[in-house]
Parts: C-alpha cells; sequence; structure tokens
C-alpha cells in the first residue's frame, strides 16, 4: 500500500480551519465550486463546515447501513461536502502527489473493506486500533479530490462507534491550538507510514 508520502495536505478539520483564512481562492481552488460568492479561504472553510456538520448529522441516522461498503463510502463524501463541491462523491481521476494511482482507488478500497471485515469477524485488533488503521489506509488510498482527512476521519468515528466505542476527538483542537494539534496528526500519520500506529492511535484519543 502506498502511504500519503511525506506532506499529508488534506488533512482539513477544526484545527485546520484557520490555516490562510484570509488568503483569497484562486481560480483554479474553485474550479467545481458550487456557492460562487465564496471567495476567500475562511468563506470556504464555513460553507464546508456548515455542509460537513449536515453530513455528519446524516451519518449518525446511518445506524444499519453497512459502513464497510463503497456506496456508503461515496455517499457519504457527498453528504459531506456534495453543496459545496460538483465533484463530491466522485473518486478522483488525476495523479496527485500523495495517494496511490487513480485507476487503482476502486481495487484498494475493496481490498480495504475485505480487510476491516476480516479484522472484525477475527478480533484481529481492539476496536480504536482497528478503526485507526482503518483511517490510515483510506488516508493513504486518498480516493476524492479533497476532503480525504475529514471523511477518513468521520469514517473511522463511525466504524469505532459502530464497534461499541465512543467517536475519537482527533485531538480537541481549540483556535488557540490549531497548528500545534495539526503538527501533531501529520507528524502521527507520517509515523503510521512507516508502519508505527503508535502515534496516530494516541491522537484519535487525545
Amino acid at each position: 500500500m502506498t502511504g500519503p508520502g511525506k506532506n499529508h495536505p488534506d488533512v482539513a478539520h477544526p484545527f485546520e480551519a484557520v490555516d490562510g483564512a484570509a488568503t483569497p481562492l484562486t481560480p483554479e481552488e474553485k474550479t467545481g465550486l458550487i456557492p460562487s460568492w465564496v471567495t476567500f479561504r475562511h468563506e470556504l472553510n464555513e460553507v464546508e463546515q456548515t455542509n460537513i456538520a449536515g453530513g455528519t448529522l446524516w451519518a449518525s441516522r446511518q445506524q444499519r447501513r453497512e459502513l464497510l461498503d463503497e456506496d456508503f463510502l461515496r455517499e457519504l463524501h457527498k453528504r459531506m461536502l456534495g453543496e459545496v463541491w460538483t465533484w463530491a462523491g466522485n473518486y478522483r481521476t488525476t495523479e496527485r502527489n500523495i495517494g496511490i494511482p487513480a485507476w487503482e482507488i476502486a481495487t484498494a478500497l475493496r481490498s480495504l473493506f475485505d480487510d476491516a471485515r476480516l479484522w472484525i469477524k477475527d478480533k484481529v485488533f481492539e476496536a480504536d486500533e482497528l478503526a485507526v488503521r482503518f483511517h490510515h489506509r483510506l488516508v493513504a488510498i486518498h480516493p476524492f479530490p479533497n476532503g480525504n482527512g475529514r471523511h477518513a476521519r468521520l469514517m473511522a468515528d463511525l466504524l469505532v462507534m459502530h464497534l461499541g466505542r465512543p467517536r475519537f476527538t482527533w485531538g480537541c483542537a481549540s483556535l488557540l491550538e490549531a497548528g500545534k494539534i495539526r503538527a501533531r496528526y501529520v507528524a502521527a500519520l507520517r509515523q503510521a507510514d512507516g508502519h508505527d500506529i503508535t502515534a496516530l492511535l494516541a491522537f484519535a484519543r487525545s
């Protein structure tokens, strides 16, 4: 499995929403943007967070849905970002500096789902570790054009709750601590790229 690489730029979360907030969006960054009035980064952060809140509420009502399913994975992404981006819920078709080749995405996801089902069936890992490993693998695949970090964290939350544990806290960020929390998260992802899940597991419950 190809890891996310050195930079993990797509790990947006409340603790990252302050980054470059006053920066105007470039024409390239606005490609596929639905609300035409959005001009600045802070405006994009706001509309995305509103959409994600709605997606999270929708997800909380899907208790009987199969989580380890490609249709659910894609629908969740669309529910989280579909009011903001035209491409929400669709796999990326271009190569990035992180993630696996685009043509391998569907196969890699099926492999991840199969592995996770086996982990659950055979009780290979405790619930927290299972969900965090799933999260890291999903981030590494990087299936969507953007929003992969947020989507993978919510998928891990849903999975760990399905296994009877509380939702992860992912650093409990405040605006004052945003930079430090983000740095911890990125460092934990890099450590997990090296097959050491310890820091990411601790971060998820911090």
